[in-house]
């Protein structure tokens, strides 16, 4: 139940947001094709917002993926977009949806989040062919599909029974192990100006420059989450002020980092710091230490945080399984007519082929489909376990 320190390049902000906020279903674009892809109780999903969004996951290669391969990536995507519109329409008449400043809130602490200016801001969403209208609409049915299902998951309970059983059917997943938590600020010579950091390094000489400012700055006394949220180039620990949590001395040495450097933690003084440490990928690193623990130690039932972690396990699974069941039911409710779907069994030997639209937004990978029901919340889309380790 340890968090692991994974670092590496993150995506991009606006591909960060528009994971947590949904698909980021509608560009600024003016789609010409007027092809009705599905309806949803006669709500109208169009073609256009299918072909975007098989773009966005392609990564803008989609002109690589077969003709099969993208039938297959179309009706994925369809299905995922179906089952968003119902879970919306259902949160829509259950009285569940944000206010505006719900919505307001939620974007300016994104904004806030990624250290980037407005200005910036504005030109990553043009980037990406994108209007702060649609992300706002994005936002608000990201926001009601997560009030719909706490509505309903709000009322699991779970007994001092069923932790204690947990804890006794799983005692070896309960040990304080030998390991540090860390905190870190990194900078990377690549060219990362797609992805919004603010003062990006884009060489080798850059990237020494800024980490020797950032180290002798965190040496005059400078708060080291405030400088990792201004300076550093890794998105997904800026939230958290740099934060990568709990790591032990395996997750270490998994994740790349050499002996000496271990060795070094164990040898430091919680609120020490280190000078810039540059690792086999070229990135360079500062690395806090908030907490060393020097030997394993079973934990008990009442070791500080079991209980807690225990029941929480226990109502995230639970919470996985109602959500699912909350889509099934809604599902069931809802008048879906899917097009594509028609089009493919209606026409096997051409299932529904066609060339994707030029102009759409770059994603992530077909694969990397998810439905609404198990879309991460916006605390949790930057965990340090989504990212990948040093190079």
């Amino acid at each position: 139940m340890q968090r692991i320190v994974k670092l590496g390049i993150t995506p991009a902000l606006l591909a960060a947001l528009c994971l947590f906020l949904g698909a980021c279903n509608r560009t600024a674009t003016d789609a010409k094709d007027n092809t009705v892809a599905a309806t949803v109780n006669g709500k109208k999903i169009m073609m256009v917002e299918v072909e975007q969004a098989v773009s966005r996951q392609a990564g803008g290669q989609q002109a690589k993926l077969s003709p099969l391969e993208m039938a297959q990536a179309r009706l994925q995507v369809l299905g995922s977009l179906i089952q968003r519109e119902v879970l919306f329409q259902r949160a829509e008449r259950e009285k569940v949806l944000p206010t505006e400043d719900d919505i307001n809130k939620l974007i300016n602490q994104q904004k806030q989040q990624s250290g980037m200016t407005d200005d910036d801001f504005q030109k990553s969403l043009a980037a990406q062919n994108l209007t702060e209208a649609a992300l706002r609409e994005e936002a608000r049915k990201d926001i009601s599909i997560k009030n719909l299902q706490e509505r309903y998951s709000s009322k699991i309970t779970v007994s001092d029974k069923e932790v204690e059983d947990f804890y006794n059917n799983n005692r070896e997943r309960f040990v304080s192990s030998r390991g540090v938590a860390l905190a870190m600020v990194m900078v990377d010579p690549a060219d990362n100006n797609s992805t919004g950091i603010a003062n990006d390094a884009k060489s080798e000489a850059e990237a020494k420059l800024k980490v020797d400012g950032i180290s002798q700055q965190l040496k005059g006394g400078a708060d080291f989450a405030t400088v990792a949220r201004a300076k550093s180039e890794d998105i997904n620990s800026l939230a958290r002020g740099g934060d990568l949590g709990f790591a032990t001395e395996e997750d270490l040495r998994q994740n790349g980092f050499a002996p000496e450097l271990i060795a070094r933690f164990f040898n430091m003084q919680p609120g020490d710091i280190t000078e810039p440490v540059r690792f086999p990928s070229g990135k360079w690193y500062v690395f806090k230490l908030g907490e060393k623990r020097l030997q394993n130690e079973n934990l008990t039932l009442e070791s500080p945080g079991v209980r807690p972690q225990i029941t929480q396990a226990l109502v995230n699974q639970r919470k996985e399984i109602l959500n699912a069941a909350l889509l099934e039911t809604a599902m069931n409710e809802a008048k879906v007519v899917n097009n594509l779907a028609n089009t493919m069994v209606t026409n096997p030997s051409n299932l529904g082929l066609r060339p994707a639209s030029a102009g759409s937004v770059p994603g992530a990978s077909p694969a990397a489909t998810t439905t609404p029901a198990t879309t991460a919340s916006p605390a949790a889309a930057g965990s340090p376990a989504a990212a990948s380790s040093p190079q």
